[in-house]
This record gives structure tokens, C-alpha cells and sequence, in this order.
């Protein structure tokens, strides 16, 4: 099943978050770590973001799902569990950079990094 990226649900329209060394702009376009900028998909970026806002805080994948892609979520978490390893794998690549965290049967949370 295929979900637009609208980018027109309530929180879509994030300003920049910043957590310690990182900087998410998502309006912008740009997502920096100690000032070095990450290449970083839209779809990533938004979910950084989303992340970022609440650090620490869990995002239930129903909530980040309807944030990101602005469709109803129908419990299908593959499309967000994809998305979230692709950014995993891209964060894991930056030294003492922020980490994914799941929450077990709930969400996602974004741990600072060191």
C-alpha cells in the first residue's frame, strides 16, 4: 500500500530543531551535525525532526506516521520501519551522533548523541 508524502498534516510544518550538535531545518532542507551537513532524504529529514522535537520523548507510530506522510496509519508499520532503518543506518555513520531508539510495540524516541 502506497502513502503520499503530503506534508500537510498538523505538524508537518516544522521550524528548525536543534538537539546539542544537531540541527534539523527541515524547510530548509538542511540537517547538520557539528556544523557538517548529513545528506539526508525529505522523508528522513522529516522524521528527524519529528524526532528531534521531542527528544527522548516516544513518537507512537500512529502519531509519526500521520505526521510525516499526513495519511491515516492502518497499521501497517513497514513503510515507517524502512524509513526509520535508512536513517538509522545514515546516523550510525556520524561519530557520536544521535541514535533511533524503538520502543517496543509503541514508537520511536531520539536518543542525543555524545
Amino acid at each position: 500500500m502506497l502513502f503520499p508524502l503530503t506534508g500537510n498534516g498538523a505538524e508537518s510544518e516544522s521550524g528548525p530543531v536543534s538537539l546539542g550538535d544537531l540541527s534539523v531545518d527541515p524547510g530548509g532542507h538542511l540537517v547538520t551535525w557539528r556544523g557538517e551537513p548529513l545528506a539526508l532524504t525529505r522523508l528522513e529529514r522529516e522524521l528527524l525532526a519529528r524526532l528531534a522535537s521531542a527528544p527522548l520523548g516516544v513518537w507512537t507510530y500512529e502519531r509519526l506516521f500521520g505526521s510525516v506522510w499526513g495519511g491515516a496509519y492502518l497499521g501497517d508499520t513497514a513503510i515507517l520501519h524502512s524509513a526509520v532503518k535508512r536513517l538509522r543506518r545514515k546516523l550510525r555513520a556520524v561519530e557520536g551522533g544521535p541514535q533511533v531508539q524503538t520502543v517496543r510495540g509503541v514508537g520511536y524516541r531520539l536518543a542525543p548523541g555524545h
